[in-house]
């Protein structure tokens, strides 16, 4: 299995998938394309029935039932593409027997995970990492939870003693830009419930996120020669500035964990005329998550009428909610794979998603889907790797949750 598993993980993360929030096709980049047709080709040559594509790039498939009775139908789901880093030609690099100190990944440009930065590192001592050459991700997040997927069903196909029901498994696309799980047809799917492989270190499960919203701030100055703007000029980058500065301090990522929510400023654009500020919003509370986006439009309103005139427009829109919502109403999926962990001696980590999964709109459509661990690690940046012992693990957790699923 772990040969497979390094084998499916090396070749995926080749192809480039990064997905552009600023495109308005489905899906966000056509590259993405590129690893749908692979995966499609790869279920039907492993064996798997109702192999199919979407319109979007989305593949589904079937691993029938080998049992004379019926059991809750499951599902596993990772995504294709990767986040807004480098992902051209990636380059990865196996490591056999790590022995815990820092990671040369690129000589010639200086480029090295250092453990004293990233002392998780330090957790895999001995064990075999995939790295890159740091110029680039690898993109583990999500291709190692594609890969757990697939060497999973083709153990199950490979040994038919395995009992399991029906498990229907899907590759989505976007997810890393919000949007991709909007076009998952979870009717079609037909799943009870399911789960996505798009976590990180060994044991965790997670059935919680944030609550997201993004937002957008536009400010309008008044433009005149500094000569004379005594009186009459509005700076729209002062303006931004002023908007920013009202924001509680310690309500951003880097002064937050666990449960506590932030605003996060992504990008300010323009001039003293017209400028754009945006944000990120997320609070694993719904309420509070309310007040976050009441309290953008408030500092706005009181901008306003401090200026005398409409120069601050504030615009909200909703990216998706806490899925505890829906789980915690079937807290049997959670513990079903509590039991797969620790019939395999893995100690279950249940903690909260500081992020959001394709879980997280799939439970509000009908679908609840925790998430479990894969083995990447320090996503979304050079320095990512993936402990292919871990991958082996969520690869195991996939069979055990089929298998203990036909006990229930």
């Amino acid at each position: 299995m772990k040969e497979k598993l390094l084998e499916r993980l090396v070749r995926y993360c080749k192809i480039n998938t990064r997905s552009d929030e600023n495109s308005t096709s489905v899906p966000s980049t056509k590259i993405q394309f590129d690893l749908a047709n692979v995966l499609l080709e790869e279920c039907i040559e492993i064996g798997l029935s109702d192999v199919s594509m979407d319109e979007h790039g989305i593949v589904t498939a079937l691993l029938p039932s080998n049992l004379d009775r019926k059991v809750p139908t499951i599902g596993f789901i990772a995504h294709m593409d990767t986040a807004d880093f480098n992902s051209e030609n990636v380059v990865p690099r196996v490591i056999e027997n790590y022995d815990g100190k820092d990671i040369v990944l690129n000589e010639a440009l200086g480029i090295i995970s250092k453990v004293d930065v990233f002392p998780n590192l330090k957790n895999h001592i001995g064990k075999t990492l995939v790295v890159t050459d740091g110029t680039t991700l690898l993109g583990a997040d999500d291709k190692a939870g594609i890969a757990a997927i697939m060497t999973a069903m083709d153990k199950m196909i490979q040994d038919p003693s395995i009992p399991h029901g029906d498990i229907k498994i899907a590759f989505t696309i976007d997810e890393e830009i919000g949007t991709g799980a909007s076009y998952f047809d979870v009717e079609g799917f037909a799943a009870d419930f399911a789960y996505t492989l798009d976590g990180s270190a060994l044991g965790e499960l997670e059935y919680e996120t944030f609550n997201a919203a993004s937002a957008s701030i536009t400010f309008n100055g008044v433009s005149v020669h500094p000569g004379s703007a005594k009186d009459t000029m509005v700076n729209a980058l002062v303006l931004a500035h002023e908007f920013y500065a009202a924001l509680p301090h310690y309500e951003r990522p880097e002064h937050t964990e666990h449960y506590e929510g932030f605003y996060m400023p992504m990008e300010l654009n323009g001039n003293s005329e017209s400028a754009t500020l945006t944000f990120i919003i997320r609070d694993h509370d719904r309420a509070q998550f309310e007040n976050r986006k009441k309290t953008l439009h408030k500092i706005g309103k009181e901008m306003n009428a401090r200026y005398g005139h409409e120069h601050v427009t504030v615009k909200t829109d909703d990216t998706y909610y806490n899925m505890r919502e829906v789980i915690e109403e079937k807290m049997e999926i959670v513990d079903l794979a509590v039991s797969a962990m620790k019939a395999l001696n893995i100690e279950a980590k249940i903690s909260p998603v500081r992020g959001g999964t394709d879980g997280s709109r799939l439970s509000f459509d009908g679908l609840p889907t925790p998430n479990l661990f894969t083995g990447g690690e320090n996503f979304h940046g050079r320095h990512e790797f993936a402990v292919v012992e871990t991958m082996e693990a969520a690869s195991n957790v996939i069979v055990k949750i089929a298998e203990t699923n036909t006990k229930i």
